[in-house]
């Protein structure tokens, strides 16, 4: 019975995992709908909240002044008069005068999320009706609105893109691109591909209209995370929310063991919050869980068991890599044992998320309380 119960979740997992992917590959290599006309496009906001400086503030910051679109504008939205990230930001500003940006600085206490805290006057001084909220370290590519908004269809109601890790500084970052890449982004696009979109606030679309009949900015604050709540808010609309089929860059630079871990057990806790259903499953995300099986399997028929895990893992993680080179995300000889240290670590950031409810969000200890709220 144990020896068919394993045999079962080896063959259901490896299913699951190869369709992912082959849903996604596919997605990347869909052919993008044409593009409109350009006295046909709406003027679209960017609204960019900003707190500090990162690895490759700079370059991300200046992406958005470079982009291929006719009429936009950009919001930079900054809490504290004392950021070290202003002078910057209004260099970045002086340097590029034909577009129109400006730098908003203040805070407004709406909720406990100090992000929609910021981005609230943001909100406010938009003059499009497209509004594009995207945090400061998200690499804007030249044809970054055309791509958002030529994934737009009747039935939308926001656009989103998950984080693509790229240019890793070292091996812990290159565990956070392990994390990013072909492990969040392909089970996100995956989830749109089936209809069950979710949005991730690197980068959210929306039209200013739909968030005002459910409720306005404010209504963002229902949830621990904003994303978490305009997911909810665009269901309960009956609208859907989709994903970009090719995601967005975030340049990673240096990162420390501890940085890599708090960020995921900060995502992984305010997905136990807000979307528990859906986060259940993922004790057995991964590839350990299958290639136990297999061992357990193998064993039971009296096969090499060694032999079974080699071959089961060339396929598990040469699919993964196939994925990562088809879509340029980054690629090494390192990656499928990041990739296996990765899903090492999957069941124990599940168990973790379970014993405690604080994080850390840019240098604010928050907790989460109650199912859909922080503090």
């Amino acid at each position: 019975m144990l020896a068919l119960s394993a045999c079962a979740f080896c063959a259901i997992a490896a299913a699951l995992h190869l369709a992912s992917i082959a849903a996604v590959m596919r997605r990347m290599r869909r052919s993008e709908a044409d593009k409109p006309r350009e006295e046909t496009l709406e003027g679209v906001s960017i609204v960019r909240p900003i707190c500090g400086l990162e690895n490759f503030t700079e370059e991300t910051l200046l992406s958005g002044f470079l982009l291929e679109y006719p009429d936009y504008e950009i919001l930079f939205c900054v809490a504290q008069p004392n950021d070290p990230v202003i002078p910057l930001v209004r260099r970045l500003i002086d340097l590029h005068p034909l577009v129109r940006a400006r730098l908003l600085i203040g805070n407004e206490c709406i909720s406990a999320n100090p992000k929609l805290n910021n981005v609230v006057k943001g909100w406010t001084a938009a003059s499009h009706p497209w509004i594009v909220m995207a945090d400061s370290n998200v690499l804007m590519p030249p044809d970054y609105l055309h791509r958002l908004l030529e994934s737009w269809r009747p039935d939308t109601g926001l656009i989103s893109s998950p984080a693509i890790g790229c240019a890793p500084g070292n091996v812990w970052a290159e565990l956070e691109c392990a994390f990013l890449n072909t492990y969040q982004a392909r089970w996100q696009g995956f989830a749109d591909s089936v209809g069950l979109g979710f949005a991730q606030g690197k980068t959210m679309l929306f039209r200013r209209a739909v968030l005002e009949s459910a409720g306005g900015i404010r209504a963002l604050g229902l949830e621990s995370a904003e994303d978490a709540a305009f997911t909810k808010l665009v269901r309960k609309s009956g609208l859907r929310v989709r994903v970009v089929n090719r995601p967005f860059p975030q340049p990673l630079g240096h990162r420390t063991a501890a940085e890599v871990w708090r960020r995921q057990l900060r995502w992984a806790r305010l997905r136990r919050d807000t979307f528990r259903a859906y986060f259940m499953p993922e004790v057995a995300a991964g590839g350990l869980p299958p290639l136990t099986a297999c061992a357990i399997f193998a064993g039971s028929q009296d096969w090499p068991v060694a032999g079974a895990l080699i071959a089961f893992a060339a396929i598990w993680y040469g699919a993964e890599a196939v994925l990562a080179y088809i879509a340029a995300w980054h690629l090494s000889w390192r990656s499928p044992l990041v990739w296996l240290a990765r899903d090492a670590l999957l069941p124990i950031l599940w168990l973790a998320s379970w014993l405690g409810n604080g994080f850390v969000w840019r240098g604010t200890p928050m907790r989460v309380l109650n199912r859909g709220s922080a503090a």
